[in-house]
């Protein structure tokens, strides 16, 4: 049992880590969440069921951490003061074998085509109306687990756009709340030249990972058997 204190660099940075940990609860209430933290930033790498995507939260954290654990993701959340702005850290679990493969630490560049944020959010809903039509349609005879779960591939499976970024990607990230619009309650500085977009897609050896200012999802390529490691942790 480790009992380690984390305390984040302000209660919003909890308040958002606890929004997460909610959604994948959401999804799957044993889930675990692997901790890395190395310095003042804190990386929690979860799997959510059905999408086959790595979801990633960064937050900041007030007092340096060195911490590599896997943990249940329920026992965090209950352990986050959102006021104080602290956490706890569970005991360590097993964890799955995803905690075991992740993405790699560098060797990121910005992979070009990627649609804006309201024509992903668009692509997840058109995917969302033809999988129900098409499970509709389907004859009382061939509406089988088997049969919608074949429907469901092949709809998720397609990429978005002129990318290779499988359309399970985007609705992951969107239910997970890493496609909210951005908004900004004061005008925004300039970017520098030569600064990554908010919303932008990389690419590093089989990985793909889809990076906004809420959260990130990383996805292997199909076939893909590089690339593990450990993504670096630092804010999104």
């Amino acid at each position: 049992m480790t009992g380690q204190q984390l305390r984040f660099a302000d209660s919003g940075e909890a308040a958002d880590l606890a929004a997460f940990l909610g959604r994948l609860v959401h999804y799957d209430r044993a889930a675990a969440v692997r901790l890395q933290a190395g310095g003042g930033a804190l990386g929690v790498f979860g799997r959510p069921p059905s999408f086959e995507v790595l979801a990633i939260r960064t937050a900041r954290l007030a007092e340096p951490v060195h911490l590599d654990v896997t943990v249940s993701a329920g026992e965090l959340l209950e352990s986050l003061d959102e006021p104080a702005g602290t956490a706890v850290v569970p005991a360590p679990v097993t964890g799955p074998p995803w905690t075991g493969v992740l993405p790699p630490r560098g060797g990121w560049r910005e992979v070009p085509g990627l649609p804006g944020v309201e024509a992903m959010r668009a692509a997840v809903a058109a995917a969302v109306r033809e999988f129900r039509d098409r499970d509709e349609s389907l004859p009382p005879e061939r509406r089988t687990r088997a049969e919608r779960d074949r429907i469901g591939r092949e709809i998720w499976s397609r990429t978005l756009g002129a990318t290779e970024l499988p359309l399970r990607a985007v609705h992951a990230a969107q239910s997970l709340g890493f496609l909210r619009p951005i908004r900004a309650t004061v005008p925004a500085p300039a970017a520098a030249p030569g600064a990554p977009a908010p919303v932008a897609l990389f690419a590093a050896g089989s990985w793909l990972r889809l990076r906004t200012p809420f959260g990130s999802v990383a996805t292997r390529r199909p076939g893909g058997v590089d690339g593990l490691g450990a993504l670096q942790v630092r804010p999104v």
